[in-house]
């Protein structure tokens, strides 16, 4: 059997068929490559057993915010996508003068310039094509855009300047909302009527279709391997959940987009196995022969507290036992391009009248 090109190159064999790439933080504040996070990331307020600190861990990417106390141990129950790059340079007044910039080479593919039609206030989406596939750069927050869709940018090139537009922002606070993402799904309009409902403005350019990956990390690593190709990076991601998903068609959407998931042959094929993170983010799919009417978990990493706290509500149980959320069902269906259709309201169900006394 012979494995795909792209497989080979998550496993290190054709690492020479891709060229380096080049990547640069995309504003003045490069204090992450010098091992000073406290100056690179935005604090944010976070109170435990009353106390309340400003503390820039809340602005990493991961489960940073919102602590509770569980079995005697502090869990953070809220994840946060990006990063949240703090500002260099403001004016008189606080606000932010950084200018915002391509991370990478790429191309313009969304811009969102009115701030209250997403959380993400006014946004820009950058397509980077990366071993022949398209990874997603998200810049949030800005206070204006200097680009405009089909724009062909530079790393380095100029998106905008630093704000603070969205939700839950102010001066004081201002920074840049930075992710680095897979995009779901090619149809994820049809998806959205269907089981989100309400005025998608943003197209397939949602941010609930682009996955983040860690992108800190993602930065850290490449400043030491210059010759890390994104594929390896998210292979490398530590597998949260594994969930097997009837074989309905003879490949997922996904695979489509980012052929380096699959993992072996998919001949033969009876279901599909995805390694999630425990963000969600998928680091894998290979097929299987094991038979399932729906889509069930398969492999969880044991935890002493509840799932739902280590997967953003995606799965729960305890232990090692564990099954899909509404949640982590309508991500699945997504990814494998299957329209989950929202239940049917139902009439609401007539009194009958009191006999009058």
């Amino acid at each position: 059997m012979m494995l795909r090109p792209w497989i080979l190159l998550a496993l290190g064999m054709g690492a020479t068929m891709a060229a380096p790439l080049e990547v640069r933080l995309p504003t003045p504040n490069h204090h992450l490559l010098s091992d000073e996070p406290e100056k690179f990331y935005m604090y944010v307020e976070r109170t435990i057993d009353g106390a309340t600190s400003k503390c820039w861990q809340a602005g990493c990417y991961g489960f940073v915010r919102s602590p509770i106390q569980i079995n005697g141990q502090v869990v953070y129950t809220h994840f946060h996508e990006g990063i949240d790059i703090a500002p260099m340079e403001r004016d008189r007044l606080g606000n932010p003068l950084d200018e915002v910039t391509s991370i990478a080479d790429g191309t313009v593919v969304h811009t969102s310039p009115l701030a209250g039609r997403s959380n993400y206030g006014k946004y820009v989406v950058v397509e980077h094509r990366w071993e022949e596939t398209s990874v997603y750069s998200l810049y949030a927050h800005l206070a204006e855009i200097s680009c405009k869709p089909g724009d062909v940018v530079k790393v380095g090139g100029a998106l905008g300047r630093m704000g603070f537009t969205g939700v839950g922002l102010n001066r004081t606070r201002a920074h840049l909302h930075l992710e680095l993402t897979l995009l779901m799904n090619a149809h994820y309009e049809e998806w959205n009527k269907l089981n989100r409902g309400g005025t998608n403005y943003q197209g397939i350019f949602n941010g609930m279709n682009l996955e983040g990956v860690e992108v800190s990390r993602f930065f850290l690593e490449q400043k030491k391997n210059p010759e890390l190709q994104f594929s390896q990076f998210v292979l490398t991601t530590p597998v949260q959940f594994k969930v097997l998903v009837p074989a309905t068609q003879a490949e997922p959407d996904i695979l489509t987009r980012y052929p380096w998931l699959l993992s072996g042959s998919a001949e033969g094929v009876v279901s599909w196995e995805i390694s999630f993170s425990g963000t969600g983010l998928p680091l894998g799919i290979a097929a299987s022969q094991r038979e399932v009417a729906a889509p069930l978990v398969s492999q969880i990493r044991p935890a002493q507290v509840p799932q739902r706290y280590l997967t953003r509500g995606l799965v729960t149980g305890e232990g090692s036992q564990a099954v899909l959320t509404p949640a982590g069902r309508k991500l699945v269906a997504l990814l494998m391009d299957e329209v989950v259709a929202a239940p049917a309201p139902q009439p609401a169900t007539k009194k009958k009248p009191k006999p009058k006394a």
